[in-house]
């Protein structure tokens, strides 16, 4: 089997090295000329993946089209922003016979259009598939059991990504409720972003618990305003894949949310953490989006006034802590009895 992965950052170059793993011919492209050429040449990704050897049947190629040619899967593995432009580039050289499978966690802005409906619009006789749930690149590229999902409007296509990923030491599990799988995979990272502010500020548990649940509660209701299945928020694309962008310092939108919290500014903060920090770009487009369907996420907007609006970011959290009350409860049940 051939399998295309588009994106050679650390999740997509992490990818390429699990799936070089199981003997397949792996091709890796990226707009950035330099990266692949180190590929090639020191079989390392060095800025994104650094002491991980890359073997020998992947192989980078700097043209999208040659790259592609001939393989089974696609892997879209580009930061959310880009995936339409990656899209159009694809035009007239993908066949009606390859599988997408979408890497990326985001909703876009303007559009408010999750990636596999991107994928979709361009590429409408192909299968898509989503892979989500919690997983650092660093620790899959080091055979760290790892457990996600893969989800598909198709539980064939799903199944069929499951046997093409899973090895021992990665874990697939199968799900078709693909809006459940993409909203959560995204909107994860606008809490772990508000988690980060908070560390940020000195809090403690007690307030990144709190963020965290009451976070997985506004994801959800979001989810099910767009037809999303509730119990999937209490699986790995939500509060799996929640938990761990929450916690831990491999997570590159709780970095940048440190960062804020401390004074930084977003631009001072996305620099220092050199990736793409989906969050923030995230963040945009579904406060938005709650905004023009009406569903109330109390995070999301505290947190988009904190960055596209330069509030302060204690001021944000006294916000939040000042709200009516509510019930907690009933809501969660009204949501599971839909």
């Amino acid at each position: 089997m051939k399998i295309s992965i588009l994106g050679a950052g650390s999740w997509g170059s992490a990818i390429a090295v699990l799936l070089s793993k199981k003997s397949y011919d792996i091709s890796i492209w990226d707009r950035n000329i330099s990266l692949l050429e180190e590929i090639n040449r020191t079989r390392e990704n060095i800025r994104y993946l650094p002491g991980v050897l890359m073997p020998t049947n992947i192989k980078a190629f700097e043209d999208i089209g040659k790259c592609i040619e001939g393989c089974e899967i696609i892997v879209m593995a580009v930061p959310s922003h880009a995936v339409r432009q990656v899209c159009i580039s694809l035009k007239g050289v993908v066949k009606k016979d390859q599988t997408f499978v979408s890497l990326a966690k985001g909703i876009e802005n303007a559009t408010f259009k999750r990636m596999s409906e991107i994928i979709e619009e361009h590429f409408p006789e192909n299968n898509v598939a989503v892979l989500s749930g919690p997983s650092h690149a660093e620790e899959v590229s080091k055979d760290i059991p790892t457990t996600v999902v893969s989800s598909s409007k198709s539980i064939q296509v799903a199944e069929y990504i499951q046997d093409v990923f899973i090895t021992p030491k990665f874990r697939v599990y199968t799900n078709t409720d693909i809006i459940g799988v993409e909203v959560g995979g995204a909107v994860k990272n606008i809490i772990a972003l508000a988690a980060g502010v908070s560390d940020g500020l000195g809090y403690g548990d007690n307030t990144k618990a709190a963020l965290m649940t009451r976070g997985i509660a506004e994801i959800a209701r979001l989810g099910v305003a767009l037809g999303a299945q509730p119990l999937t928020f209490a699986g790995l694309s939500g509060i799996g894949d929640l938990i761990v962008t929450c916690t831990s310092m491999h997570s590159r939108n709780r970095r940048a949310g440190i960062l804020i919290g401390q004074g930084k500014t977003v631009e001072e903060a996305t620099s220092e953490v050199k990736m793409v920090v989906e969050g923030i770009n995230t963040t945009k487009s579904t406060y938005e989006l709650s905004q023009k369907i009406g569903v109330e996420m109390p995070i999301t907007t505290e947190l988009y006034k904190v960055l596209f609006e330069g509030k302060n970011p204690k001021y944000a959290v006294s916000e939040l802590m000042l709200r009516d009350k509510k019930h907690e409860i009933e809501e969660v049940a009204q949501m599971v009895l839909k």
